[in-house]
């Protein structure tokens, strides 16, 4: 026959065991929420990271077209009808303007500071009227 202390000692074993198991388990779905919540809070940075660089693609086509405008003014003073060059050089600022208008985010990603945004392209865009007014003064 068995002895019955030998039953009660392998169920004290098992529920040591099952113990730790259920202890470990729990450690895990913790440290699986914290990085969770650390993979959430860093796709919030790459989005706005994303969003600046999308930001400086528009201004640095913006200040290419605004240079390409007056150079294209400049460049054919001569050459082509001055009307030719006029025209060119208001085409490309204008685009140069639309590429400097606010565009409105999607709106679950997190726009960038309107408190830069703002003075940054009002005075792009100031700049992009003095050129036109240059090209159509000269």
């Amino acid at each position: 026959m068995a002895d019955p202390t030998d039953g009660k000692s392998q169920l004290q074993s098992q529920s040591r065991e099952l113990k730790r198991s259920a202890k470990a388990v729990e450690q895990s779905s913790a440290q699986l929420a914290e990085g969770a919540d650390r993979r959430t809070v860093l796709a919030g940075d790459r989005t706005l990271l994303a969003a600046e660089r999308t930001y400086a693609a528009w201004v640095r086509t913006a200040l290419a077209a605004l240079a390409a405008g007056v150079g294209s003014a400049a460049l054919v003073r001569g050459v082509l009808p001055m009307m030719v060059g006029k025209v060119v050089g208001t085409v490309l600022i204008l685009f140069a303007g639309f590429c400097l208008t606010p565009i409105q985010p999607r709106p679950d990603i997190k726009p960038l500071p309107r408190a830069l945004l703002v003075p940054m392209n009002f005075l792009l865009l100031l700049v992009a009227v003095a050129a036109m007014v240059g090209i159509w003064s000269a």
